[in-house]
């Protein structure tokens, strides 16, 4: 019992991105008026054919009476007081009224059939989702800063199905439902929590929060969950930075200092600071992107690559450019280097 209970506690707090559908009013309002229709097209079948029906009480159907048998019969009440008894009328109740009758139970019946089945397709898609998801990214925090670094991701190539964002408030993950992207409401700091984002698969996850302290107990719980990922977290305060590595984050972001920096810079030189500006948004421009070294590189200088390379990732060694350890280039190095940005094209949340 306790199990099954938490089963649906974890289908009501993670949110996939809805489809496009019609306001609940509007859809009411069109099958309402889709049943008005029989019905008035069936009274008009059996006012045409009034001479082929018999009336118990005074063998005469007028207008009335067709609108009063259209009803009994759509709704397959049947009282039995009006009936077809020539041929034709009984072989038009046979070809159209029944078709019609049919018809006009599944429109009235469609709204409760989807209202029963909508928790059903939920779970069903939850499970595909769950399924599929393999080193996804997991944003912790849907504010400017984590909203920003999606959208860097997602202009590198990310699809938006292979994002996840987990936030305290349900108004925060419904606006990150509308953009695309599945939602997790909760705290962060709670394994439970990130379990249900599926953290211990995930290959990235980028910790946003408000609060330094947050992110903190964020990334330790993160950590423990999974060991392999990476883990880039932002602080507010220079002086938190080392906790957050010792925490377990491979990259931690001050964000008041950089922005202090980039200030700085662009006061020294405005285009100096548009350059770095452009080079840390991705897709326009240019970007400073982390990629292996190819094999018509390995050998060379550091200077003869086509790309023009500010540093050298060897092994957990990050050499500067003009290093001489740097050159020449080794198969297992990688380079950061500023290229000509490439625009990809956004891609679409889960059907």
């Amino acid at each position: 019992m306790a199990r099954h209970a938490d089963e649906k506690l974890v289908t009501r707090r993670v949110k996939l991105p809805k489809q496009v559908v019609e306001r609940p009013l509007i859809q009411v309002g069109k099958r309402l008026l889709m049943a008005l229709a029989v019905l008035a097209l069936t009274v008009l079948i059996v006012y045409i054919d009034r001479g082929g029906y018999h009336d118990n009480a005074d063998d005469n159907v007028d207008f009335l009476d067709a609108v009063y048998y259209a009803t009994v019969t759509l709704s397959t009440t049947g009282y039995g007081d009006i009936v077809p008894h020539s041929d034709s009328a009984r072989l038009t109740n046979v070809l159209l009224v029944t078709p019609l009758r049919v018809l006009f139970l599944i429109i009235l019946v469609g709204t409760t059939l989807e209202v029963l089945t909508e928790r059903t397709r939920d779970e069903w898609r939850l499970n595909r989702w769950r399924s599929h998801l393999r080193d996804h990214t997991v944003v912790i925090g849907f504010g400017t800063k984590g909203r920003s670094a999606i959208q860097t991701l997602c202009a590198t190539g990310l699809k938006q199905e292979q994002v996840v964002v987990v936030d305290p408030s349900e108004k925060v993950i419904d606006m990150a439902n509308a953009e695309g992207y599945v939602g997790v409401v909760g705290d962060a700091t709670r394994s439970d929590v990130l379990l249900r984002a599926e953290v211990q698969k995930a290959r990235q996850i980028v910790i946003a929060t408000q609060r330094d302290d947050t992110a903190v107990l964020v990334t330790l719980t993160a950590r423990q969950l999974n060991r392999g990922a990476k883990i880039v977290a932002a602080v507010r305060e220079e002086e938190n930075a080392p906790l957050l590595r010792q925490s377990g984050a491979d990259a931690v972001i001050t964000s008041a200092s950089a922005a202090g920096r980039l200030l700085g810079l662009s006061v020294l030189s405005p285009s100096a600071g548009t350059v770095m500006e452009d080079l840390i948004q991705q897709g326009s421009g240019l970007d400073l992107i982390e990629r292996p070294v190819i094999k018509s590189e390995a050998g060379k200088h550091v200077r003869e690559t086509d790309d023009l390379v500010v540093s050298v990732l060897r092994g957990h060694r990050l050499l500067a450019y003009d290093d001489p350890a740097a050159s020449p280039l080794q198969l297992t190095d990688r380079v950061i280097a500023v290229v000509r940005a490439r625009p990809v094209t956004p891609a679409h949340g889960p059907e």
